[in-house]
C-alpha cells in the first residue's frame, strides 16, 4: 500500500531566496504518515482517545535537492518495515512534472500512551491494521 498526496509549495514554506526551509519537509512527512494511517482505518485522534500515541523514534532524511515556491510536489509514503514494536515508512517527495527527487526519507513510529509510556507491542487495533497491510501486500506480490 502507498499513500500519494499533491503538495504546491507556498512563500510562506520558503527562506528569502524562495527555496524551501529544510524545515517545511518534515510537515509533509507527517501529513503523508497521517494520510497512509488514515487510509489504513487508524484515526490518530481516535487513537489518542484510546491512550494511543504514535511519535517518530527516528528520521533520516536525505535532502538531494532544493524546491522553490510555487513548485508542485508529490509525497509518497509506504511502508517498509513492521516489527511488534516499530513500524517504518519509506518516504520520498518529488516535483510532480519532472520527477525530480527532492528528499528521501525513512521514518519509525512507535506506540506509546497518553503519558508516554512505551507499549512493548502495538495495541490490538493498530496491531490488526497493520497485519492487514502486510496480508495485501503479500498477496499482491503472489
Amino acid at each position: 500500500m502507498e499513500h500519494i498526496f499533491k503538495q504546491q509549495v507556498s512563500y510562506c514554506d520558503t527562506d528569502a531566496f524562495g527555496v524551501v526551509w529544510h524545515g517545511s519537509y518534515l510537515r509533509w512527512l507527517e501529513m503523508g504518515r497521517i494520510g497512509f494511517c488514515d487510509n489504513m482505518g487508524l484515526n490518530l485522534i481516535d487513537l489518542q482517545a484510546r491512550d494511543i500515541v504514535m511519535p517518530v523514534t527516528n528520521i533520516n532524511v536525505r535532502y538531494k535537492a532544493s524546491a522553490k515556491a510555487y513548485d508542485n510536489l508529490i509525497i509518497k509514503t509506504t511502508l517498509s518495515k513492521i516489527t511488534p514494536l516499530s513500524v517504518t515508512f519509506d518516504q520520498t517527495i518529488m516535483n510532480e512534472e519532472t520527477g525530480l527527487v527532492y528528499i528521501q526519507a525513512v521514518v519509525d513510529v512507535v506506540s506509546v500512551n497518553n503519558d508516554g509510556k512505551l507499549y512493548r507491542r502495538f495495541p490490538a487495533i493498530v496491531k490488526n491494521a497493520f497485519d492487514k497491510i502486510s496480508e495485501e501486500a503479500l498477496l499482491c506480490s503472489v
